[in-house]
């Protein structure tokens, strides 16, 4: 099993890409110049997904675990979406690595609960099954979620179907493995271990995490801040790339 990782940039501070699920590490490349001379940039592929092959199904800590080894210590860990659960669980188990968390686009619930917005159980499950009768599609259809409503909704589906063109696709087991953590697993029990000063950026416009729940984890997350970034979905370092690297930088100097 090998985890890939790449790195960028010259800059002072270390900075760790984390992507969503279903994608690899090239969703990147549209914020990478604008942030290279301000980081030492590492970027990781996910457990499983693109270059990192060949894993089993990992848990969120088993991710965590294996990611460990490839922070520099003292880094910026950056999670988007399914990458964000991942990262607020390494700034858990694995405090001395991470200086400061981004928190992008992600919820530690994703599914929705009592008094608690987020996906239907059902739209997940949905997913789940359409995996199993149509692989490619059902890819496709999850990142045209993540740009729904935004201006440049077709251009920013392109530009994240260009980040698995040509690269190695999760397995089936994988996939639906994501999908599980999304599902069942829940950190707002944990966020009080998280020692490490935390932005949450947001889009307005985000199908995947509602806005309403944001207001919900100022309160939850005290210790956090958050950004949203408005007429942006799921994918804000995508749609509003200015916007969203202005938001980093200002948060890590």
């Amino acid at each position: 099993m090998t985890l890939f990782t790449q790195h960028y940039g010259q800059g002072d501070q270390s900075l760790v890409l984390l992507h969503g699920w279903g994608l690899n590490s090239h969703v990147w490349d549209f914020i990478l110049t604008p942030l290279s001379s301000h980081f030492s940039i590492t970027l990781i592929d996910l457990p499983g997904y693109g270059r990192s092959q060949p894993f089993d199904t990992l848990s969120l800590d088993e991710m965590a675990s294996h990611i460990a080894p490839h922070i520099p210590s003292q880094s910026i860990v950056l999670g988007w979406s399914l990458g964000g659960l991942v990262a607020a669980q390494l700034a858990i188990d694995f405090e001395e690595q991470v200086k400061q968390l981004i928190f992008v686009a992600s919820s530690p619930c994703f599914s929705e609960r009592a008094q608690w917005p987020g996906i239907t159980p059902q739209v997940l499950d949905n997913f789940k099954t359409q995996l199993a009768t149509d692989f490619r599609r059902t890819i496709e259809r999850f990142i045209a979620l993540q740009s729904l409503g935004t201006a440049n909704a077709s251009l920013n589906t392109k530009t994240l179907k260009q980040a698995i063109i040509n690269q190695p696709q999760a397995s089936l087991a994988v996939l639906n493995q994501g999908l599980n953590i999304l599902q069942h697993d829940d950190l707002r029990e944990k966020l009080s271990k998280i020692a490490a000063p935390t932005l949450r950026i947001y889009g307005a416009l985000d199908s995947l995490v509602p806005r309403k729940s944001i207001p919900l984890l100022d309160k939850l997350w005290p210790a956090s801040q958050s950004i949203v970034i408005e007429h942006a979905a799921h994918a804000p370092f995508i749609s509003h790339p200015e916007e969203f690297c202005e938001a980093i930088i200002n948060f890590t100097h």
